[in-house]
């Protein structure tokens, strides 16, 4: 219906999608009150509203924390809710992860498919539309800044401008989104100040600034020793033994007399998804756990770690064996850190949706109970999102898809988070193909620009069908 038009717009939506990606728009701290975000959030806003404004839509910066930009007229509004903020790069990319190359007909760059790539072709559907059509309701892209972390601007938005009546959020998977599992962020901590005097302890922990939705791909840690008690050679001949007795991918390096660094590697991907990748804070917790105890020292997080805490987690270790239409409970470890003698073990739950919360919390306290010094925090809830597969805007997304695509599937369950689970009648509706890897936060995040079009195409009639 829209193809051609689109088609003709390609290098310019391709180009568009390159210049956004090339804005590192990971959060950073902020003195700036119009900018709570960080510059580098900020820029990616004003561009975005930039480009609304020069194609010929109405646009709003919403005192630095999020921005919309809009067509049409009418009481009803619809809404397309994407974001602009990304998580840390990582490393050992193929491209510069902010360079947007494009290669083997892909757009190699973070946040390329999380989330703008589907953002720019959700604006170029909205120019589809606006364009080609007449169009009896508002339609409102909004442009969220703080999704990959605690959702302030999104609560900002609800607190200031209108709810959408109806809408989608570009940001996850083909054909529809009707569930989306409930999220428990959590730690496991406890006091490392009597463990200072032992002949071996831990100096310092670095992540690389890992967000706990990533399965984090390094961590390293630098451990000291009383030369006195125990030789350097001694002691790094019981870490080889220790860790050849794994397959993990850990550097030992003598640092001098005194301190050794352990650097463990794993594979980057969404903490949806923590089969996907190799967590190296989990690899790292777990030798570390041996290493102690071959001298005689038991930290007891790090023993409960190692008990309960699988190193591809699906809870039945905890007896928290739950799975549902939505899925299996999983568990990523995404945060590992010694802070004025605090030992802490950040983890990021994705809880199947008749799963009750109170079931998963009462599990680990009962696991928890001969740690005495072992405390379990909760500092996050996310409930679930449902709606049912009869419903309107569902069944009508998915015939959309369907239609476009020449295909016959049905909408599906996820265990990632999107801004649909932030308003009623709202889901979450592509921009992954079916089949396609699921390269959100994973090294070498790409979009294919065929991926980018089809989307756009999809997006055009699904605007269409929504507000005429």
């Amino acid at each position: 219906m829209f193809e051609k038009y689109i088609e003709n717009k390609k290098e310019e939506i391709i180009k568009e999608t390159q210049k956004l990606i090339q804005i590192p728009s990971v959060i950073s701290k902020s003195n700036n009150s119009s900018k709570p975000f960080g510059e580098n959030i900020n820029k990616a806003l004003e561009y975005a509203l930039d480009l609304g404004k020069r194609l010929g839509f109405r646009t709003k910066n919403i005192d630095g924390y999020c921005g919309y930009i809009e067509f049409g007229e009418g009481e009803e509004l619809v809404g397309i809710i994407g974001h602009l903020d990304v998580v840390p790069e990582g490393e050992n990319w193929i491209y510069p992860p902010f360079s947007a190359t494009i290669a083997n007909n892909n757009i190699y760059g973070r946040g390329a498919i999380d989330d703008k790539g589907p953002v720019i072709s959700s604006l170029y559907a909205m120019k589809t539309v606006m364009e080609n059509c007449k169009v009896n309701k508002r339609v409102r892209l909004i442009l969220g800044l703080n999704e990959e972390n605690d959702w302030k601007c999104i609560e900002y938005y609800k607190q200031h401008e209108e709810i959408p009546t109806i809408g989608f959020s570009p940001d996850a998977d083909f054909p529809c989104i009707y569930a989306e599992k409930s999220i428990l962020t959590s730690y496991l901590q406890m006091n490392y100040s009597n463990f200072l005097n032992k002949p071996i302890i831990i100096n310092n922990i670095d992540c690389n600034n890992n967000a706990l939705n990533v399965v984090p791909k390094i961590c390293s840690c630098i451990l000291e020793i009383d030369i006195n008690k125990i030789s350097m050679s001694d002691f790094i001949s019981t870490i080889k033994k220790i860790k050849d007795k794994y397959d993990y991918e850990i550097d030992i390096y003598k640092i001098d007399d005194k301190h050794v660094k352990l650097t463990s590697y794993g594979i980057q991907a969404h903490s949806a998804h923590p089969d996907l990748g190799i967590n190296a804070i989990s690899r790292l917790i777990v030798i570390l756990d041996e290493i102690f105890k071959s001298y005689k020292i038991e930290i007891e997080l790090f023993d409960f770690f190692a008990k309960f805490i699988n190193i591809q987690y699906y809870g039945e270790n905890l007896g928290i064996n739950f799975e549902d239409e939505s899925g299996k409970l999983t568990l990523n470890v995404g945060n590992f850190s010694l802070d004025n003698s605090v030992l802490k073990i950040g983890i990021n739950l994705r809880i199947p949706i008749h799963t009750p919360i109170v079931d998963i919390g009462n599990s680990f306290l009962k696991a928890l109970a001969p740690y005495i010094n072992v405390d379990f925090e909760t500092k996050s809830h996310m409930p679930f999102l449902y709606i049912s597969k009869d419903n309107y805007l569902v069944k009508t997304l998915c015939k959309i898809y369907n239609e476009e695509t020449n295909s016959n599937l049905e909408p599906i369950a996820i265990g990632g988070a999107t801004f649909a689970r932030a308003f009623p009648n709202c889901v979450s509706f592509g921009a992954n193909l079916p089949g396609h890897k699921d390269m959100c936060h994973q090294t070498d995040e790409f979009i294919s620009i065929d991926s980018l079009l089809l989307s756009c195409k999809i997006y055009a009639r699904a605007i269409y069908e929504l507000s005429k």
